[in-house]
């Protein structure tokens, strides 16, 4: 009698063992799959933010020639309207 239950615990276990390592692949597939997407995500985000940093560069460089030329232009624009108002 003991056999009989015996074997049909083993056959419990054994199923619920083949259950659980089915299920245990699946989810390994599935986090490798999230882990590439993730992967991607962050090289788009380090790729975006790399040309951020070129772009503020550039203002960087050209933003003091560019209020150099706005002091200019100002200046020639007051003496022009100065120049106006004596005649």
């Amino acid at each position: 009698m003991d056999s009989i239950w015996f074997q049909i615990l083993v056959i419990i276990l054994g199923g619920l063992l083949a259950v659980v390592l089915i299920a245990s692949v699946i989810i390994a597939v599935k986090i490798i799959q999230i882990i590439r997407i993730v992967k991607r995500i962050t090289e788009k985000a380090e790729s975006v933010a790399d040309k951020a940093e070129h772009v503020t560069a550039f203002f960087e460089k050209t933003a003091t020639p560019i209020a150099i030329t706005k002091l200019v232009a100002n200046i020639s624009e007051s003496l022009i309207k100065a120049r106006g108002k004596k005649k």
